[in-house]
């Protein structure tokens, strides 16, 4: 069953998937639970926005196999990235409290302030404010839940690389 799906039906899913995720943590987590995204938070955003981007432009383009598989890595590597920022945040919130990195400016206040090379390193080594576990759901915190959704992703862009379709 799952062979008979076109690539463009693949990506335009994926493309979906980020969408939904996307909403889920902006109107959901941020609007009616009210959590603040932290640095992290925001950059495993980034990641999501960017596998949703290249898969709406995989489904949009429809492209033969060499072109389908290369779309394929991109949203994979998209997906990878956002793993190991999740990795990172997950470590964070394992640390002991004494451990913990302590609580840093806002995202907003390192864009204006420091230049871009500094903002990005401080925000993917994270502050206190990441090691918090401020909500859970079937017992996995939030960048628990989203490394599994990048494994998914993952594995989906895999099967779409190596899978043959009429």
């Amino acid at each position: 069953m799952l062979q008979s799906l076109s690539p463009r039906l693949v990506f335009l899913g994926l493309f979906l998937l980020a969408v939904a995720a996307l909403l889920i943590a902006r109107f959901y987590m941020e609007g009616y639970l009210g959590l603040a995204a932290c640095p992290l938070c925001m950059t495993q955003r980034a990641f999501v926005l960017l596998w949703g981007l290249i898969a709406l432009l995989a489904a949009l383009h429809n492209p033969g196999v060499v072109g389908r598989r290369i779309y394929a890595v991109l949203c994979g590597l998209a997906a990878a990235g956002g793993g190991a920022v999740a990795a990172r945040h997950i470590w964070l919130q394992h640390l002991p409290a004494d451990q913990a990195p302590a609580c840093g400016p806002s995202l907003e206040y390192m864009l204006d302030t420091l230049p871009f090379s500094e903002t990005v390193s401080l925000v993917l080594m994270g502050d206190g404010n990441c090691a918090d576990t401020v909500w859970t759901f079937l017992g996995l915190s939030i960048p628990e839940q989203t490394m599994l959704l990048f494994c998914a992703v993952i594995a989906v862009c895999v099967w779409q690389c190596a899978r043959r379709y009429p």
